[in-house]
């Protein structure tokens, strides 16, 4: 691979990559949400995450939700570590097509 177009393939990278910033921002501020998660691409556990939320607060009142809205709660504070890891598995994932592509 000739240097130029390593430097194509690590611009396309760079713009088009998810911002952690953002990521964090989400995470924290709609904490059981699971934003943070459909933001960087994973819609099926953002979702589950949101359900699993929802459902925890509805059944809250008659005490059986708040297992799980402390498993959500667990769950957003441990993606706070992983949130780097997963943008990097989205830059590696986006070098690999852009190398396979050109």
């Amino acid at each position: 691979m000739d240097t130029q177009r390593e430097l194509l393939i690590e611009q396309r990278v760079a713009n088009d990559a998810k911002s952690p910033l953002v990521a964090y921002l989400l995470a924290i501020l709609l904490w059981g949400f699971g934003a943070h998660r459909m933001y960087l691409g994973r819609w099926a556990s953002g979702l589950f995450m949101l359900v699993l939320w929802g459902l925890g607060w509805l059944t809250a009142p008659i005490l059986i939700g708040w297992p799980l809205v402390g498993l959500v709660c667990l769950w957003a504070l441990i993606d706070l570590f992983l949130i780097p890891g997963m943008i990097q598995e989205d830059k590696d994932a986006m070098r690999r097509s852009l190398g396979s592509r050109w």
